[in-house]
């Protein structure tokens, strides 16, 4: 048999092989090796065993055993090379802890969570005390002691979620419609306000009174780009022996001065059942500076909160002598303060987790 060196093409074959092999490292890299030398078509290996045809028929058999030996150590060698691959490659789900961590970006308030802070914070300081309450309440609490009967027309602006009214044999849960007092008293529903929690306070603790009570409130609104059946609130009480509509005027310039900057605050005539007299709020316009533009729909003023002198009506449902204490009560909402104060013009923006939106503000 003739001796492999007296095949020098073949030999050179092997030593090319030897050469590449080191290079690839990855399984790709040993796939494209196996084509070069042992593909169907055109693996060289595979060519020059096909060209024994024209081989001296003396030559033809060593050159022949060579060229199988040379197939089965390029085999074997790739084959050890895989499996060397595979063992050094982890497990599925297993955890490289020599890889470094991903950069994680620093947590940020939400744009109401801010707005609500800086609002609490602000009347914490003028010495209000702040307080929660249930968002379920009744229909006493919520309505009736805030001087809006059963038949009052000012329920129609809350456009109430009722929750259910016991009856015998079961719960009601439709409407109010046509019960007895007592019945439509035991009503619940989702607050409408935070209202009503100020009536259970001051049954509770007698005057002097500033308290602030923030939360979430819900209506029978339509999602759109001023409206959300569920928002958040701050209302505020202050009861006393000689508080005035100028006490509410004064704690608004501070309060809304502070919140928005150097603007203009007025009241204007409003209705609330629950004050008497009553007024909104408005401040001038950031956007024009008071000369009027389309987000003040060319007023110069934008509407920022409700308010008014506390209804004689109010303070007898809990007890307290309107000849003898006087008090004011508003209401500011928080997505309200917060379109304003950033620009913001869907309050849907608000409530739906984009962290495009929610990223735009400060840390």
């Amino acid at each position: 048999m003739p001796d492999r060196a007296d095949n020098p093409a073949i030999e050179a074959l092997r030593a090319q092989f030897r050469k590449e092999l080191p290079l690839a490292a990855t399984e790709p890299a040993l796939k494209g090796l196996k084509d070069a030398y042992l593909g169907r078509k055109s693996g060289a290996v595979t060519q020059a065993l096909k060209g024994l045809a024209s081989v001296a028929p003396e030559a033809r058999r060593g050159a022949g055993q060579q060229l199988n030996a040379l197939k089965s150590e390029i085999e074997h060698a790739l084959d050890e090379r895989l499996a060397a691959l595979a063992s050094a490659r982890p497990p599925a789900g297993a955890v490289d802890v020599t890889l470094g961590c991903r950069p994680v970006g620093g947590g940020r308030l939400h744009p109401l969570t801010r707005v609500r802070q800086q609002v609490e914070d602000i009347f914490a300081r003028m010495g209000y005390e702040i307080i929660e309450g249930p968002e379920v309440e009744d229909d006493y609490h919520n309505f009736e002691a805030l001087n809006m009967p059963p038949d009052h027309p000012a329920r129609d602006m809350q456009d109430t979620l009722y929750l259910g009214v016991p009856i015998a044999g079961g719960v009601w849960g439709a409407h109010r419609g046509r019960l007895p007092k007592a019945q439509v008293r035991a009503a619940t529903l989702l607050r409408t306000h935070t209202s009503a929690m100020q009536i259970r306070y001051m049954k509770t603790f007698p005057p002097p009174i500033r308290l602030l009570v923030p939360g979430r409130v819900y209506r029978r609104d339509n999602l759109d780009l001023s409206h959300t059946p569920m928002f958040q609130q701050c209302e505020g009480l202050v009861v006393g022996t000689s508080v005035t509509l100028a006490d509410l005027k004064g704690t608004f310039d501070a309060m809304l001065r502070e919140l928005f900057g150097d603007v203009q605050v007025r009241l204007r005539p409003s209705f609330f059942p629950y004050t008497e007299p009553s007024a909104e709020v408005d401040i001038s316009c950031q956007s024009c500076g008071g000369s009027g533009c389309g987000t003040c729909k060319h007023t110069g003023w934008l509407e920022i909160l409700g308010s008014g002198m506390v209804h004689p009506a109010v303070f007898e449902a809990v007890g307290y002598d309107p000849e003898e204490v006087t008090g004011f009560a508003f209401g500011i909402g928080m997505e309200r303060v917060a379109m304003l104060k950033y620009g913001v013009d869907d309050i849907r923006l608000f409530y739906e987790n984009d962290l495009r939106f929610l990223e735009q503000f400060p840390l």
